[in-house]
């Protein structure tokens, strides 16, 4: 049977799921890191399908999806949040037809700049994705350690406030954004202001906020975003206590390499690099020293 691509649905959300799933620990198991993903609820996903649907899409053959992408905007930032294929149907071509869908989303939302995070040892993801006018920006590293091994020595400086979703605070969340990525993502915010799993913080010096950080029940914190780069340790630091105030048994981040500050933070206490990730942007974007994205997905 012919490949079909179309937009996809809401009932379509567990099996592109479960097909990244399976694409991502086939990629890490080949490249010695062993299996990384496990199935969740496609939350955020559903969230993204019913703000903008033009962004989801799958490759259908046989009545299965063998492969699928997503991408979301804000502003004038497109972001590619997945792009899978199923390891078996690689190489016909599949992952370039989604992709062109995906851009021409972004096309139609007159996006100015475009980014993607991605797995650094996917060399194949990555010439695809140089072809279509990404280039390499900044490794991010995905950064863990258990909450009994965090030394926590640390002076916190920064006074954390538990986020309200009023109207002077999410133009502070706004105003946060766009000096540390360039745009706002107030939507993002409510729904992550939305998840019982999640809790989100302002961080203060003295009477002023200075970024803010949220942290899941995982013990993952992200996305972090601060006014200055001088300001990104210190925020770390105080989402670091944060998380090891909580019940989780791990405590993980994503780190940037731009952020010098929360680099060695995360060393220093204990914590160790568990894979390398990459930004790549279109050209004019990418330099994330103030910003902590929250995973490949979500930003």
């Amino acid at each position: 049977m012919s490949l079909v691509y179309r937009r996809a649905q809401a009932d379509d959300l567990a099996a592109t799921d479960a097909l990244v799933v399976s694409s991502i620990n086939d990629l890490t198991i080949r490249h010695g890191f062993g299996p990384m993903a496990t199935a969740s609820p496609p939350s955020f996903q559903l969230f993204c399908l019913k703000d903008d649907p033009d962004g989801l899409w799958v490759a259908e053959e046989g009545g299965g999806i063998v492969g699928s992408a997503w991408s979301w905007t804000c502003g004038d930032l497109w972001f590619l949040a997945q792009l899978f294929v199923d390891p078996a149907q690689q190489g016909r071509g599949i992952g370039n037809a989604l992709l062109e869908r995906t851009l021409e989303h972004a096309r139609k939302s007159g996006a100015v700049h475009k980014a993607l995070i991605t797995f650094t040892f996917n060399r194949a993801s990555q010439g695809l994705y140089m072809r279509h006018g990404f280039f390499p920006r900044t490794p991010i590293y995905f950064f863990d350690a258990s909450r009994e091994a965090m030394r926590m020595s640390p002076q916190v400086v920064l006074r954390a406030v538990p986020i309200d979703a009023d109207a002077a605070t999410m133009e502070t969340l706004a105003a946060i954004d766009r000096c540390a990525i360039g745009v706002s993502r107030e939507k993002h915010h409510r729904y992550l202001l939305g998840d019982p799993a999640t809790r989100g913080f302002l961080f203060y010096a003295g009477s002023d906020a200075v970024g803010y950080g949220y942290i899941g029940s995982s013990g993952h914190i992200g996305p972090l975003a601060v006014m200055r780069p001088d300001h990104v340790q210190a925020a770390f630091a105080a989402a670091l206590r944060l998380a090891a105030a909580g019940t989780s048994e791990k405590i993980s981040a994503f780190l940037p390499g731009t952020c010098d500050g929360a680099l060695s933070l995360a060393v220093d206490q204990g914590m160790r690099i568990t894979f390398p990730m990459l930004l790549m942007a279109s050209p004019g974007y990418g330099d994330w020293p103030c910003y902590l994205p929250r995973n490949p997905g979500f930003m």
